[in-house]
């Protein structure tokens, strides 16, 4: 059966790579750190790593190894059930407890990933009879999870708040039940923060909830590092996070949603990717309470994060890049072409830099980009080195 269908299939990778658009994957032989060593699919050796979501430089944190290294011993490897049968130890209850405090939420609940935590939430309390008003620019986990629910779709465009109150009214006049206002906390794509104080405020008047992934943002953005509703303010008015251990919390693996006890009971009884993936392995769940130690003492990490962010976008904007504005660790430097974007992070690498190019179908056509990702483990001169880096491969794609 496989022979009628191989043709067409290497057609459409030849299709890829003719446009440019193929992802290739770059192979490392150390630990993720801001230095990392590349072994295949590129220069060899040693470079700066300024494309991990590796914010706050926990991934190989000492402390974090440790506790992992411990709480292999104590709990094994792994569940090998789910939850609601035998895959539940005491480690899982108290990283619930953990988040739920620190996210201001009354409770919490563990997933395999952020991508099914948002592919878990809205066919579990949304039916046909209601509505999910979702941002535009979504990331694809929330677009999904948003497609397995029966419940009628509206988008309004990015960070729009008149047209996400049209979306509302819209769902209103059509006799919603119930109304869910979804938004990437930070878009990853552009380094946008939602507005989250403004979106309360719409949704209390249109009787909506609010749902916040905040992948890009638990760990470094706001005061204490608690995302953007703390950053807003509006911790107390967001009904459901949802988030990643993957990026800022150590970088491994695992998702959660912390939101109203309510929501969350009804997750454990309905939610099909909770009900049938095992959970985290415990060793992911003990070093993840070990980086929510560290977080309470981080402020020193987050400062750093913040300047590296700053100087990397001053400078690249003095050498006349195009760096979408803000001051999020997500720096997106504008390319346009795909074909360029990718040839630029290859020309990086060469230079000891390893960035990597994005293009459709992940941002829209003709809206390539390298996106630059900070982090609290680049020291000044890593980010000086990289912008050097950026004016001579421009030199060099243009040459």
């Amino acid at each position: 059966m496989f022979d009628s269908v191989r043709d067409d299939i290497r057609a459409t990778l030849e299709e890829i790579e003719q446009a440019g658009l193929h992802k290739p994957e770059r192979v490392i032989g150390t630990p993720q750190s801001a230095t990392v060593a590349v072994t295949s699919g590129g220069r060899p050796g040693e470079v700066l790593n300024f494309c991990a979501n590796n914010y706050l430089g926990l991934a190989d944190h000492p402390e974090v190894v440790a506790a992992a290294h411990e709480a292999l011993d104590r709990w094994g490897y792994g569940m090998a059930s789910v939850r609601f049968i035998c895959g539940t130890q005491e480690v899982h209850k108290e990283l619930e407890a953990r988040l739920s405090s620190f996210l201001g939420q009354e409770d919490t609940i563990l997933y395999s990933s952020c991508f099914d935590a948002n592919g878990g939430v809205f066919e579990t309390i949304l039916g046909p009879e209601d509505a999910v008003i979702s941002d535009a620019l979504n990331h694809a986990s929330i677009i999904d999870g948003i497609r397995l629910s029966k419940a009628r779709r509206f988008r309004y465009a990015n960070r729009d708040m008149a047209d996400l109150e049209q979306r509302l009214k819209e769902a209103t006049e059509g006799g919603a039940r119930r109304k869910l206002i979804v938004t990437d906390g930070v878009f990853s794509m552009d380094g946008y923060v939602a507005p989250l104080d403004e979106i309360c405020d719409l949704a209390e008047r249109h009787d909506a909830m609010v749902m916040v992934d905040d992948s890009h943002a638990v760990g470094f953005v706001g005061p204490g590092g608690r995302g953007t509703p703390e950053l807003h303010g509006v911790m107390d008015r967001v009904d459901i996070i949802t988030g990643t251990l993957g990026k800022a919390l150590g970088g491994a693996s695992g998702g959660y949603v912390a939101a109203r006890a309510e929501i969350v009971a009804l997750l454990r009884q309905r939610s099909r990717p909770y009900l049938f993936s095992n959970t985290l392995a415990p060793v992911i769940a003990a070093a993840s309470l070990k980086v929510l130690d560290l977080l309470e003492s981080a402020g020193d990490l987050r400062d750093r994060l913040n300047a590296n962010t700053a100087l990397f976008r001053s400078r690249m904007t003095g050498e006349g890049f195009d760096v979408l504005p803000g001051d999020h660790a997500i720096a997106p430097v504008m390319i346009g072409d795909a074909a360029e974007a990718g040839r630029m992070a290859e020309l990086l690498l060469e230079r000891g830099v390893y960035v990597i190019g994005f293009s459709y179908p992940v941002v829209p056509q003709g809206q390539a980009r390298i996106r630059v990702q900070l982090s609290a483990a680049h020291s000044t001169e890593d980010v000086n080195r990289a912008v050097d880096a950026f004016v001579s491969a421009r030199a060099a794609l243009a040459g």
